[in-house]
């Protein structure tokens, strides 16, 4: 399936498929940001998508296309948890029955979510089981058609619309973008934000940013070959904990990537209190990574950047905690 790529064509069409359903999310600014980051910052607020992330991007654009014998079959995806509530809003609005595979320890506010959207929610254990298999088992017992959660064209092509939104925001104001930062679990949003952007500023450095523990794309790069997480390490950024990257989110990433960066659970707790304080955002800990590595100075070098916020699903007692343990962002 490697060989069928999307292209900038296809998100271009997705674009044009999503508008009338989706928010173009803002793209917002901050002296203090731009001081501590020794850059210009263009901050892109997917945490004000419908469904509090990106995911629902490319869980629309998969279900769009769907015939509608396929959608009276209804649909199963696998999911940590925002990609879970992304096909379960979309089948919502398109009167589709989903099913949706999620982690036992999946952030309880993302379990909610997704049942309280009408999706029957089948708990598993991420450490001892596999959810692709379970996936297909449920999908083969009903008729049901797959909806990955970064590893297809559709869903990629979706999430590359954050990047082309962005970009075009950037060349409204007469900005050109010198690097690009986006959360990287299974490469999705990369993927497709990474093409995009590409595309738009062609000098522009791609930047995948990852948790410690789970930065298997950035090992990829490194090996020129998919390499697998090691063990079971524990992080924060629940909804970044991906085994290994796609197939096709990788293809297309190790042309487009110029780095892969990884900061810890303290830098994606720090940077999720600095939202909190400075851009009145709520984030869960996945969806600050990209901001933590511009805040560790990873940008100073450049004259203007941009970056996503991919998501603000976290638990209250969890978010209280961080806030706490970061007092003065």
């Amino acid at each position: 399936m490697t060989d069928v790529l999307p292209t900038m064509t296809d998100i271009e069409e997705a674009s044009g498929r999503l508008r009338d359903w989706l928010i173009a999310t803002p793209v917002l600014e901050s002296d203090i940001l731009n001081q501590r980051a020794g850059t210009r910052v263009l901050v892109k607020a997917e945490s004000l998508q419908y469904g509090g992330a990106f995911k629902i991007r490319g869980a629309l654009n998969r279900l769009l296309q769907l015939s509608h014998t396929e959608r009276s079959a209804g649909v199963v995806a696998f999911s940590s948890g925002n990609h879970g509530q992304g096909v379960a809003l979309a089948a919502k609005w398109l009167g589709v029955q989903a099913t949706i595979v999620m982690p036992r320890d999946a952030p309880k506010i993302k379990q909610f979510n997704t049942r309280t959207l009408g999706a029957e929610v089948v708990l598993y254990d991420r450490y001892r089981d596999d959810r692709e298999h379970i996936a297909a088992q449920i999908a083969a017992e009903r008729g049901s058609a797959v909806v990955p959660a970064f590893d297809h064209p559709d869903i990629i092509a979706g999430q590359g619309t954050v990047g082309l939104e962005l970009g075009r925001y950037a060349q409204a104001k007469g900005l050109k973008l010198d690097a690009f930062y986006a959360p990287c679990g299974g490469g999705g949003l990369i993927a497709g934000s990474g093409l995009s952007i590409s595309a738009l500023f062609p000098e522009c450095r791609i930047n995948a940013v990852e948790p410690a523990g789970y930065d298997e794309t950035r090992r990829s790069l490194t090996a020129d070959s998919r390499q697998g997480v090691h063990g079971h390490p524990a992080t924060i950024c629940d909804a970044l904990m991906a085994p290994t990257p796609g197939a096709i989110t990788f293809a297309i990433n190790r042309q487009i990537l110029s780095a892969g960066i990884t900061v810890t659970d303290a830098q994606a707790g720090h940077a999720m209190a600095f939202a909190a304080r400075y851009l009145r955002l709520v984030l869960e800990p996945s969806g600050g990574v990209a901001l933590a590595a511009v805040l560790n100075g990873s940008a100073a070098e450049h004259d203007c950047v941009g970056l996503v916020l991919s998501g603000g699903n976290v638990d209250t007692n969890i978010f209280m905690d961080v806030l706490a343990d970061h007092p003065d962002p």
